[in-house]
């Protein structure tokens, strides 16, 4: 069953797409406020969050911004009752997969939710948890622990450990990393993946300046082993 996490603090617009998300055969999760979403987002595994954008204690951009910042990747649609342009791109920029006005047709809902679900068949069975050494990565936790103890990380630095995990055997230029790391498709110098190696290196590596596990390979970028 498909997990749905609805972020929405009009009552009668939760109990309505709650009842019909269910009958659709979705498992569902609500929150009503801004702060008791990102817990559940970050804390629980979904394959989609539904999230408002005029939310009390903190809007659905703030949400969704430090969802992706924390290393959530699960589909976003933004709903909302603003229509303009600069909204829309807003949301996109920050993360959100797809952006929905109100007030919509459930069906056209229904569509927007199964096509994220088609664009990440795998989301809900993908590792969350990756170990190498004495370090431990959790990705719904967004926590990295070298020896049961936490790892202070940038957003940055959690992401790019996690693609290198992810990818881990796998030689990554870094103009790879630029694309699916940084979400750039030009850059004037590859010098930014190698800065941000080194500070990774500095607090995962037993010896950074002899790496056991991620590698440069000359003339190509880097591997993680291990």
């Amino acid at each position: 069953m498909k997990r749905v996490l609805l972020i929405e603090d009009e009552p009668g617009l939760v109990l309505t797409l709650t009842d019909r998300l269910r009958a659709e055969g979705y498992e569902v999760g609500a929150a009503t406020d801004g702060p008791s979403g990102l817990e559940r987002a970050w804390r629980e595994a979904w394959d989609v969050i539904l999230l408002d954008i005029m939310l009390p204690g903190k809007n659905g951009f703030d949400v969704c911004r430090d969802l992706r910042q924390k290393g959530v990747t699960t589909p976003v649609i933004m709903l909302t009752a603003r229509g303009q342009i600069v909204d829309k791109v807003l949301g996109l920029k920050i993360g959100a997969d797809d952006y929905l006005t109100k007030p919509f047709d459930m069906l056209e809902l229904l569509a927007r939710v199964e096509v994220q679900l088609r664009r990440t068949p795998a989301s809900s069975s993908a590792p969350h948890v990756f170990t190498f050494g004495n370090v431990v990565l959790d990705a719904r936790k967004a926590e990295v622990t070298r020896g049961g103890k936490a790892i202070d990380l940038s957003a940055r630095e959690f992401l790019l450990l996690k693609y290198f995990l992810e990818h881990r055997g796998d030689a990554v230029t870094r103009e790879q990393l630029l694309n699916d790391v940084w979400g750039y498709h030009a850059m004037p110098s590859t010098r930014t993946v190698d800065v941000h190696v080194a500070w990774l290196r500095q607090k995962i590596e037993p010896i950074p300046r002899h790496p056991q596990h991620l590698l440069t390979i000359h003339g190509i970028g880097y591997k993680f082993v291990g």
